[in-house]
């Protein structure tokens, strides 16, 4: 996290690749059947600067009929990774795709260390230690064939799960060496060189989704389908209004009622990521647990935050946006003095609501509690915090919760909480049996955590010749004894931050009681809208056009600090250049009330520039027409097919927040209830896409969320270029762009 950072989003966003040492311990054993079984002791990426270690363990199984069992170390959520990560190891381990199975890990940071789906780092923190875990493999398999044929180990080569002695022609399956390798000393890690990129045959190659099959199927593979013998079904209803607790309940009818066993209160505690107040419910069948939860009478005391609500918020938010900043966040050159002598000063505020996130799969999870011990199948993207959060409540070392992932319907960084994982090991603890725990959708979208609400006020400053020459900024989020809440921050570095010579930015606090989190693109989805959004404010005012005006301001090339490695202008330059080449930004006459905008972004160590073309109707109906898309994320798109879903699920995600969604809280309650009032992009929203990569000479980094921030400013400018009217409070109000 750098320097003047408000965030306070969890490390799962904010973790990154540091430097590792090669000094790393490797041990061997003989698997069941003669296989190879290949365990890492390697220090952990994400906790170098520490000098902890984190231990990768079993990721190579390879049996006698040379079938390869590579283990997928990171929760499944949809981004692909239980198949990007085996594709990694199987390119060094020499392999051919077809000759691999793979097998889901436990949670377990004691063998595999960082196991989280979140920040889009699976990517940066593994591209090296997952391809040292096939190099060591596939040496070790060499060193085997070298010592029956005694011949020179750099005499022998691989390719497709064989060893060949080059001179003789000899040749032994990976399956037949496998027994001999595993008596082997390991190589050091240091001397097993990594292919040449110009040698893969994986890497970069489309694989379909490894689970894809059975998901076609419909085979029971989420978190939802989970199933164990003896195995009852929870609900679990907490206060309307967050922090609230129970006064009382009719638990004399809900337990009369058929199939139900269990009904109680659960007194929790004030933690509202933790195991909150609120009433069980217990039952032989899911359907007779929610039939029973729809008839459940609670009296609540629902506290403080009954006075809060958005309009008060937005009103706060006005009055502090009036006066000065009360904390400041970067100071650079005269702001004020030079807003003073600027030849055009540009002034707006802009808003955007709290959101919820809304996957598919509502929250669950299957616990059993029993003897001191838990376990558990839950679709997490986090699972440790998860296991001391459950061993912590129930009183029980951490040693003695098992956690199996389960495939995540969608986690958008909401399953990087786990309350609903330890509420299910309290259901089963009182209920002294096995209990799945299933949120209906309006649990799931009144009681999140929200990507937080915000306000930004805004001046800019131009010269005469049109020149950005100042950045005056009052950041207004939410926040409680001075401490900014989960998700709600502003980093300092944001462009155009170092590319403004008189830059002035602060922010303000409202305290509040509604639970914030990471969204896809934490922080990121909102600021990107704010800050392109009021770039291209500031060109049109000085007579540019929006993509040659960010280009000229980016300036020269070098790297300028910023999150991970830093903000690096000439990768945001060969973004933006690439889109307006594939775009054909200017070059098309668009009919009246059709427009095209353009926006970028550095996001999660990925450089995304887009652009968006809409056509806007007399109604005030937004259609977009087309998204084309630019990005660079390093030296390779691992897996293109996979690569490319993901880009184009982030935008349509982007879409769907700016024309579709906000939460609304009225007396400390969610006004929205389900996808009817809270709604996904509709199929009739959405647009082709075409995406476009740039390979840079740099490491491979994530993709999961960097494409969605730039979707939304870019389509915020496109209705501007349309309409001549300025989107700055999200959702879209149609009302407001009628002709």
């Amino acid at each position: 996290m750098q320097d003047m950072h408000l965030s306070r989003t969890s490390s799962a966003a904010d973790a990154r690749p540091g430097g590792a040492s090669r000094r790393d311990f490797l041990k061997v054993s003989a698997a069941a059947g003669g296989g190879l079984l290949l365990s890492f002791e390697l220090p952990s990426i994400a906790n170098a600067a520490t000098g902890a270690h984190a231990t990768l363990n079993a990721y190579v199984r390879i049996a006698p009929d040379n079938t390869v069992t590579i283990t997928a170390k990171n929760p499944e959520i949809g981004q692909g990774v239980m198949t990007m990560l085996p594709m990694l190891i199987a390119e060094e381990l020499d392999v051919d795709w077809k000759q691999v199975r793979i097998e889901q890990a436990l949670a377990d940071h004691r063998v595999y260390g960082r196991q989280v789906a979140g920040g889009s780092m699976a990517t940066p923190l593994e591209w090296d230690p997952m391809r040292q875990a096939g190099a060591v493999a596939r040496a070790m398999l060499v060193n085997a064939a070298a010592r029956r044929w005694k011949v020179k180990a750099e005499d022998c080569v691989t390719a497709h799960g064989e060893v060949t002695h080059t001179a003789s022609g000899r040749k032994l399956t990976y399956g037949a060496l496998a027994a001999a390798a595993a008596k082997l000393p390991v190589p050091d890690l240091g001397s097993v060189k990594l292919k040449d990129p110009k040698d893969y045959t994986i890497i970069g190659h489309s694989v379909p989704g490894y689970e894809s099959p059975k998901l076609v199927k419909g085979e029971p593979l989420f978190g939802i389908d989970m199933v164990v013998p003896g195995m009852l079904y929870g609900v679990f209803t907490k206060c309307p209004v967050f922090g609230g607790s129970v006064v009382r309940a009719n638990l004399d009818v809900i337990r009369k009622l058929p199939g139900v066993r269990h009904a109680f209160v659960v007194e929790g505690g004030s933690d509202l990521a933790g195991l909150m107040p609120g009433v069980a419910i217990v039952a032989d069948s899911w359907w007779q647990a929610a039939k029973a939860q729809r008839q459940l009478e609670v009296k609540w005391d629902e506290g403080a935050t009954r006075e809060q609500s958005s309009e008060g918020f937005a009103r706060q938010a006005a009055a502090l946006g009036a006066k000065a900043p009360a904390h400041s966040l970067r100071h650079d050159g005269d702001a004020a003095a030079a807003l003073k002598g600027a030849a055009h000063v540009v002034e707006a505020s802009y808003h955007y609501p709290f959101l919820a996130h809304a996957p598919l799969e509502p929250m669950n999870c299957t616990a059993h509690a029993r003897g001191g011990k838990v376990e558990i199948w839950a679709p997490t993207q986090n699972p440790e915090p998860g296991r001391a959060l459950v061993a912590r409540t129930l009183g029980i070392d951490e040693r003695n919760v098992t956690i199996h992932f389960r495939r995540s319907g969608g986690g958008f960084g909401r399953r990087l909480m786990n309350d609903y994982m330890v509420e299910a090991a309290w259901l089963s603890e009182i209920a002294r049996a096995p209990v799945k725990l299933v949120w209906n959708r309006t649990d799931d979208i009144q009681h999140d955590f929200y990507r937080p609400a915000g306000w930004h006020f805004l001046k800019g400053g131009l010269d005469a010749s049109g020149k950005l020459i100042a950045w005056q900024q009052h950041f207004v989020s939410f926040g409680r004894n001075g401490q900014i809440a989960p998700s709600a921050g502003m980093e300092s570095t944001i462009f155009p931050a170092g590319r403004v010579a008189n830059l002035s930015m602060g922010y303000s606090l409202i305290p509040f009681g509604v639970p914030t989190g990471p969204l896809r693109a934490p922080g990121s989805n909102a600021l990107a809208f704010v800050f392109q959004s009021f770039l291209d404010e500031l060109a049109h005012a000085a007579g540019k056009d929006p993509l040659a005006f960010q280009i000229d301001l980016l300036g020269k090339d070098e790297v300028l600090p910023g999150r991970g490695p830093g903000f690096n202008t000439a990768r945001a330059r060969g973004v933006l250049e690439k889109v307006r080449e594939v775009s054909g930004w200017g070059g098309r006459r668009l009919p009246s009330r059709a427009g095209a905008g353009v926006a970028f972004y550095y996001s999660h160590l990925g450089y995304f520039a887009e652009v968006v073309e809409v056509a806007v109707a007399a109604d005030g109906q937004v259609k977009v027409n087309k998204v084309w898309a630019v990005g660079d994320i390093g030296s390779q798109v691992i897996n293109p097919t996979a690569a490319d879903n993901m880009v184009h699920g982030a935008i349509l995600d982007g879409l769907a927040e700016a024309l579709n969604q906000k939460i609304t809280i009225e007396n400390g309650h969610v006004v929205e209830s389900n996808f009817d009032t809270f709604s996904p992009l509709l199929l009739k929203q959405a647009p082709p896409i075409e995406v476009h990569f740039i390979k840079s000479n740099h490491s491979p980094t994530g993709l999961g969320e960097p494409p969605l921030p730039p979707a939304i400013p870019a389509l915020c400018n496109a209705i501007f270029a349309a309409t001549g009217k300025r989107i700055r409070t999200l959702p879209i109000d149609p009302a407001m762009l009628k002709a």
